[in-house]
């Protein structure tokens, strides 16, 4: 069986389920070139628990957590099956790794996860296994609980974490737009990038000490947490691919990245 990358993907506003733009472009164009997994593992920004927990769920519901936004954006839904046994899988991986889980069987689909799920696999036809993240344990814990999924990429399964590169909604009071670009957002995407490529881990990992104006792009942790998790996913030595799918409203950064191990293909095969 193929080993499978681990991604993260930027899902920005919920509004990008219709109207997903380059987003959208650069989600079909993965799609086509990803070896198709027999089942998905989502952490997303807005799944925050105390410890970690897993969606047992067969028929997991979207879950519409948002308010004031266009009717049509609340008849969407995204009816893909859920995985009872993947979930147990999930569970015992992270009790293994001593990190406490609890199954959740009620848990759904936040935005984080049916919104670039649709755009990635619009038929809806791959079981899906939502897992939480714990914000207050910063992303060193995210990190290993990463690393615990890892095992599941040589078992077919598609490890996603989705947020955002940068997330600072007080800043959409400051006047940024499509034409006037916060400050930040270049200088903190291209640390990224450059930590990523170069493999440093310990920095990208004390990013808030370390990465140009982190309080600013990230005000609080939660939408680049689940970056942490594709990447302890993807292994020690993986290689990861920027994929810029642009700056939303001039400050929500919507990078995509892809992390292949050092023995994983590029391209479907």
């Amino acid at each position: 069986m193929t080993t499978l990358p681990s991604l993260y993907i930027s899902h920005g506003s919920p509004m990008t389920a219709l109207q997903p733009g380059l987003t959208g472009e650069r989600l079909v164009e993965l799609a086509a070139v990803l070896p198709r997994p027999k089942a998905i593992v989502m952490a997303s920004a807005h799944w925050l628990s105390r410890r970690p927990q897993v969606g047992s769920a067969a028929l997991p519901e979207a879950i519409h957590d948002f308010g004031g936004f266009p009717a049509a954006l609340y008849q969407l839904h995204y009816p893909a099956p859920g995985d009872p046994v993947l979930a147990d899988r999930v569970m015992q991986l992270l009790d293994h790794a001593g990190l406490a889980p609890a199954i959740n069987p009620e848990r759904g689909l936040d935005h984080g996860a049916w919104v670039p799920l649709r755009l990635l696999y619009p038929n809806a036809d791959i079981p899906v296994v939502p897992i939480s993240i714990q914000p207050e344990l910063g992303p060193i814990h995210q990190y290993a609980l990463g690393q615990a999924l890892a095992p599941l990429r040589d078992e077919g399964v598609l490890v996603i974490g989705s947020g955002s590169i940068t997330h600072n909604l007080h800043d959409l009071r400051a006047g940024y737009s499509d034409e006037r670009q916060a400050p930040y957002v270049k200088p903190f995407i291209d640390w990224i990038e450059q930590k990523l490529a170069a493999g440093d881990i310990d920095a990208l990992l004390d990013y808030r000490r370390q990465a140009p104006f982190a309080e600013r792009a990230h005000p609080t942790d939660e939408h680049l947490l689940p970056l942490f998790v594709a990447l302890g996913a993807a292994g020690a030595k993986a290689r990861a691919q920027r994929i810029d799918a642009g700056i939303d409203m001039g400050l929500l950064a919507m990078d995509i990245y892809r992390f292949d191990g050092s023995t994983a293909p590029l391209t479907a095969q």
